[in-house]
């Protein structure tokens, strides 16, 4: 998770490309993120238990940030889709070479699917890039991971990476989208090798940052998805919430990268705090954002830029974690730690 720099959420708000004619409509699916960063959670395998059980199938899909193998053990055998991280302080190994991969492979996903963990997404970091010390070694990740996927002769687990709106750049018309200067190679030559092994790119969308750093900018209902009123982008393009506004821009940058239209992405994160930063935090808020987001996911499926759009979002958070240094962020969870919900929203 980031926080949006100061401007950001403007310029995303005027930053698209023309649409293309829509082709099918499809409906999406929303999943959550699993973290463990408090210190008065419930055990993995009581919080597994709960998600696939107690929940009655109401959540299908889970977002785990690291390949923790107690978690791996919960997951063991239920009917999660998941999608596991790498987490940033590995990339460097296992970018060290194909041995390194294939072990790290062996250990943390041939392992477990054997245990009859389903995994769908093999996520290389969480906002490595642009500014971490291993943003260098993703790319070398995600390729020697996809050999270590090709020679287990596995066609169902996605390599990929995950990263937040500071990738994107706006210093030029806004049809013209494409990836901040100061990454601009990186994340071309990363989005164009995802497109070639048919990965979509993970993204971590935050209309609440965009709303706080600027709200004398974006009205409140536009980031809640309430607004009546659309926002026009390049002259025909009708958008009633920042959230779709804020996929289009990554989308509108990766066409650009790859040159074809055929791009696919997954909302890795989004969600609203409870807590934290007044008056834009509130449970109300939260779940105003939350359950609209799940009715727009589920219902409709599509941004205005790409009508063939199968959506699949993952909320952030099951729970709040207490030791996030961040107070703002240590207030996204949905359930409480006895899964007593703070609001209603998996129903």
């Amino acid at each position: 998770m980031e926080k949006m720099a100061p401007a950001f959420a403007m310029r995303i708000m005027i930053f698209a490309i023309l649409a293309f004619h829509p082709l099918t409509v499809f409906g999406g699916d929303t999943g959550i993120n699993y973290g463990r960063n408090g210190d008065n959670l419930p055990s993995p395998r009581r919080a597994i238990d709960f998600i696939s059980r107690e929940m009655n199938n109401k959540i299908s899909l889970i977002r785990v940030h690291d390949a923790n193998l107690e978690i791996l053990e919960a997951l063991s055998g239920t009917n999660l889709v998941v999608t596991i991280g790498v987490p940033n302080e590995a990339i460097a190994y296992v970018a060290s070479s194909q041995e390194a991969a294939d072990k790290w492979f062996q250990d943390h996903i041939v392992t477990y699917i054997r245990k009859g963990v389903r995994f769908r997404y093999l996520c290389v970091g969480n906002e490595a890039i642009p500014s971490t010390v291993v943003a260098s070694y993703v790319l070398g990740a995600i390729k020697n991971l996809h050999e270590s996927i090709r020679k287990e002769g596995i066609d169902y687990i996605f390599v990929t990476t995950a990263v937040g709106g500071s990738v994107l750049g706006a210093s030029y018309p806004p049809s013209q989208g494409q990836f901040a200067p100061g990454v601009a190679q990186v994340m071309s030559h990363l989005t164009c090798f995802l497109h070639s092994i048919g990965s979509p790119l993970l993204i971590n969308v935050y209309p609440f940052f965009a709303l706080a750093s600027e709200p004398n900018h974006i009205p409140l209902d536009y980031a809640l998805f309430q607004s009546q009123t659309p926002v026009i982008i390049d002259g025909n393009l009708e958008y009633y919430n920042l959230f779709d506004a804020m996929v289009d821009a990554f989308l509108a940058a990766m066409v650009r990268a790859v040159g074809r239209e055929d791009v696919k992405l997954v909302v890795s994160e989004t969600g609203w705090p409870t807590a934290g930063l007044a008056p834009y935090s509130s449970i109300e808020n939260a779940r105003i954002y939350n359950s609209k987001l799940r009715e727009h996911v589920i219902g409709v499926g599509r941004t205005p830029r790409k009508a063939d759009m199968i959506m699949e979002v993952y909320i952030y958070e099951m729970f709040n974690e207490n030791l996030v240094a961040e107070v703002v962020k240590r207030n996204f969870g949905s359930f409480y730690p006895d899964f007593r919900e703070v609001y209603p929203l998996w129903h």
